[in-house]
């Protein structure tokens, strides 16, 4: 007998209108730090320039993943369409990978060929940077833990902080001791903060999208907790997996004799599965072994 228990699921949907949001002060301000950087010969604002630049390409990503992932489930989609979202963060960490290389790459060759860097300026625009990433963050700041996607642009965006805060810093010991290295070693150290997030990014979207066992659920647990339920003898092809950022989903066999305890059962294996946080559970019940 094969029974299905399927509760409502609360999508944790990425929240478009904040990504939108996010995307126009991300655009406008890249524009000034590309001129910045280019004026004043700053590794670091061009840096973070180049960032912001791809985090356009990425927050307009991630909102248009955000809309197509909100369509509801159809025939031919009948988990729906939010793993898109899970790809969209699969190409924000590769982008997130080429950025840090490039930047790494620069700042190597300024070390052995300075360029003069007018600090007053490069200050300035830090700042305004800093300002700006400060506001973008509290914006997506609500929803960057629920959902893989809005995580993505989180990073990119925490990347642009990093980067204000090194121009900010190199800005300043240039200023006052005329230093012109700090600014591409402050960028080798941003770039490799930026490589730790995007690695985590990459990691667990390839993990979703692998169907691996969610961080945090372990089979032993999950199969413990299925035997721990009155009736239930024996379980088999146990599945677990993450269909997308909040979706838990479980499937299995439980070997259950007594045809009268099948409901009860179902219902305690439910129970069990959501003390998981696994809410989309599909078991089929079984009344001998090798069924």
């Amino acid at each position: 007998m094969t029974e299905c228990v399927q509760p409502s699921h609360a999508a944790s949907a990425a929240p478009s209108g904040r990504l939108l949001l996010v995307l126009m002060l991300t655009a406008t301000f890249m524009l000034v730090e590309a001129v910045g950087g280019w004026i004043s010969g700053s590794l670091a604002l061009l840096a973070d320039a180049g960032h912001m630049l791809t985090d356009v390409g990425a927050l307009g990503l991630s909102l248009v993943t955000a809309i197509i992932g909100s369509r509801p489930a159809d025939e031919f989609k009948t988990y729906g369409y939010r793993r898109w979202e899970i790809l969209a963060a699969l190409v924000n960490g590769a982008a997130l990978f080429g950025i840090a290389g490039w930047v790494v790459v620069e700042a190597v060759h300024r070390l052995g060929d300075p360029v003069p860097v007018r600090a007053g300026l490069l200050l300035g625009i830090a700042a305004g940077g800093l300002v700006v990433n400060l506001i973008a963050l509290r914006i997506l700041h609500a929803s960057h833990n629920h959902n893989l996607n809005t995580r993505g642009a989180y990073l990119h965006i925490m990347g642009d902080l990093l980067g204000s805060v090194a121009a900010m810093v190199a800005g300043g010991v240039i200023w006052l001791t005329g230093w012109t290295p700090a600014d591409p070693i402050l960028s080798i150290g941003v770039a490799l903060l930026i490589l730790v997030g995007a690695w985590r990014l990459v990691r667990e979207s390839t993990d979703i999208l692998l169907e691996s066992v969610p961080a945090g659920v372990s089979m032993a647990d999950v199969e413990r907790r299925i035997l721990e339920v009155p009736g239930v003898e024996a379980v088999h092809d146990l599945h677990v997996w993450t269909v997308t950022s909040g979706m838990v989903a479980m499937s299995g066999h439980a070997v259950v004799p007594e045809l009268a305890r099948h409901p009860a059962a179902l219902e305690g294996i439910r129970t069990a599965m959501q003390g998981l946080r696994i809410g989309h559970v599909t078991i089929q019940l079984e009344v001998e072994r090798g069924c």
